[in-house]
């Protein structure tokens, strides 16, 4: 039992320690996988609101769209997002696809905007927002039905509601206004939660 050579031939009690390279090799995996993990979870879309894409924009006039069966809630809330972004100097800008409304003014380029909510990508397309500029009736009409919500910002005051979109000039005739002030009204407490914004 106490021969040296049958010890030398039976394999090692103790386990042999790692290889500082394979240390290395495993410490560079792991941070890897956090960094990556971290990343992942600070670069989240915002589940508050629906998630939105801008279909085409013409000066102050944006048309955006969110998904097929988006609810009235889910409409207000992030009419709600574009109000308290809209606030902001450059709050509208943060959502890297709607392009100054007001490139030339000091206050900030995005001053004054009409924005409209559809829960269909057709109704956002250039053409139609062309023929809807140039006072098409029948492209007015269908353009005031099918859209789901709009926020309006002109300088200090500001507009926004659930269904169809206001006359020029005016407000909606029919549909519910949720707000309509001036900027410096106070928000109510709901509204001062995230100001991100997720568009698709």
């Amino acid at each position: 039992m106490n021969d040296p050579a049958a010890q030398a031939l039976s394999p090692a009690s103790g386990k042999k320690p790692l290889d500082i390279v394979v240390k290395l090799a495993l410490g560079v995996l792991i941070s890897s996988f956090a960094l990556i993990w971290g990343g992942m979870y600070l670069s989240r879309p915002d589940r508050s609101i629906p998630p939105f894409s801008v279909g085409s924009q013409s000066g102050e006039i944006v048309m955006t769209h969110v998904p097929g069966g988006t609810t009235d809630q889910q409409i207000e809330s992030l009419l709600q997002r574009f109000r308290k972004l809209g606030r902001q100097k450059e709050g509208l800008a943060t959502t890297k696809k709607i392009q100054p409304t007001t490139p030339g003014d000091p206050a900030g380029r995005y001053r004054r905007v009409m924005l409209y909510v559809f829960d269909d990508a057709d109704w956002t397309e250039p053409e139609l927002l062309a023929r809807f500029l140039a006072g098409d009736a029948s492209t007015v009409r269908n353009v005031e039905r099918a859209v789901r919500g709009y926020y309006r910002l002109q300088g200090q005051n500001e507009e926004g509601g659930i269904g169809p979109a206001p006359k020029p000039g005016g407000s909606a005739d029919q549909g519910r206004i949720l707000f309509r002030g001036r900027v410096t009204d106070p928000l109510p407490d709901e509204a001062e939660a995230d100001t991100s914004l997720s568009p698709l």
